[in-house]
């Protein structure tokens, strides 16, 4: 393991804005974000796979009335968008340390206002269709942790997977269905606030589209 490496994990450790194994509120969080963690009742919004938290910290920055939690098993990168939390005084922003297919052990249902998946590993139909993000079995997750105007949102530069999971929602049955395939020439950008993952700089660089959706799963 690199020296900078060993520097973040230290880090998180130490960042009480970081919730992993080893922490005393790693087994008591669930059902417990508002009382015990952010101590408000504002809502809560999740970025799965959130790698470095650009979203998480960026989103948090524009809604400081929203609580924001940034979810990944990569600790050396989660240390970089928790120690920009933690600099820019982000009282509404924290991380959790888990595999996304855990998450149910650590929300309650009905206890999240809103789920962002940002540019996540795409898999191959042959290999690792269950592993996708939007398969159906993380679906029936998200609508059991959603509220009841909760909505899913998914950014990709991959359009079969894309696609995919346009083809997997509307099988599930969702509602107020939104897509485009380019998103920054669409009239959904404002909703975005140029918030970029560095993924998203690397490939809108290479001239590639960005793929957006959002739905309810409730009507």
């Amino acid at each position: 393991m690199s020296r900078k490496k060993n520097i973040r994990f230290k880090e998180i450790q130490d960042n009480l804005n970081v919730i992993q194994e080893g922490k005393l509120q790693f087994n008591t969080i669930k059902g417990h974000w508002l009382s015990d963690f952010f101590r408000n009742n504002n809502p809560i919004i999740l970025e799965l796979g959130c790698g470095k938290g650009e979203y998480t910290v960026g989103l948090a920055k524009l809604f400081p009335h929203k609580n924001f939690i940034g979810i990944d098993i990569k600790g050396d990168r989660i240390a970089v968008g928790s120690n920009q939390a933690i600099e820019e005084s982000l009282k509404n922003v924290a991380f959790l340390r888990i595999k996304v297919h855990d998450i149910e052990n650590f929300f309650n249902e009905k206890e999240v206002s809103e789920i962002w998946i940002t540019f996540p590993d795409p898999h191959s139909l042959q290999s690792g269709i269950r592993r996708r993000m939007t398969n159906e079995r993380f679906l029936k997750i998200y609508k059991k942790l959603l509220n009841e105007d909760g909505l899913l949102h998914l950014k990709t530069d991959n359009e079969p997977f894309f696609d995919y999971s346009v083809d997997t929602l509307n099988k599930f049955g969702v509602h107020d269905f939104i897509q485009t395939k380019d998103l920054y020439n669409s009239k959904l950008n404002i909703g975005h606030f140029g918030i970029k993952t560095r993924f998203e700089e690397k490939f809108t660089a290479k001239g590639f589209n960005i793929n957006y959706l959002s739905c309810k799963f409730f009507p």
